[in-house]
């Protein structure tokens, strides 16, 4: 008997603190993907600049060179170009993403799609210099947060697990 209890009060306190760390790495993760973001931002905007690429080709390359949920955006934003726009596209792909992003961070990407496609070559460039502008600020954001709340959660998780184990002692 004292063996199942122990084992079931090890599972309890495993599970809470698992728990705990899968909640601090969403700030991780969020962090990464605006990273990402910005580098491929960087990687279009050189794309458009030099070899006059068009968009749904860009985006294709893109999907296929990250597999991440991030370049899952570009290739489904290229999926959806087949039959409706290039900003209509981008935030259809934007919304049916499995990112870590936060509303905000939504709304800073969806400013791209306004332009995209819409807009001469230097548009296009100026657009996603102003979207990596605002991606910079929403990553020194992100990493202010993954700071103060990646530890919390860690802790809260280890914290509640050793709480119910105390009590069921």
């Amino acid at each position: 008997m004292i063996i199942v209890k122990s084992i079931t009060l090890f599972m309890i306190f495993g599970i809470s603190t698992y728990i705990g760390i899968m909640f601090s790495k969403r700030y991780v993760n969020r962090v990464n993907e605006l990273k990402e973001m910005k580098s491929i931002l960087n990687m279009i905007s050189t794309q458009i600049k030099f070899t006059y690429e068009p968009l749904p080709n860009i985006f294709k390359m893109i999907g296929k060179r990250f597999d991440s949920n991030v370049g899952k955006i570009f290739e489904n934003a290229y999926c959806y170009m087949e039959s409706i726009s290039a900003g209509d596209a981008w935030n259809n792909a934007l919304e049916n993403s499995n990112t870590h992003f936060n509303k905000e961070d939504r709304d800073v990407l969806r400013n791209l799609g306004n332009m995209l496609g819409k807009v001469d070559v230097e548009g296009q460039i100026k657009e996603i210099e102003l979207v990596d502008n605002f991606l910079d600020i929403q990553i020194e954001k992100a990493e202010n947060e993954k700071r103060r709340n990646e530890r919390l959660y860690k802790t809260l998780g280890v914290t509640i697990g050793m709480a119910v184990v105390i009590i069921l002692i």
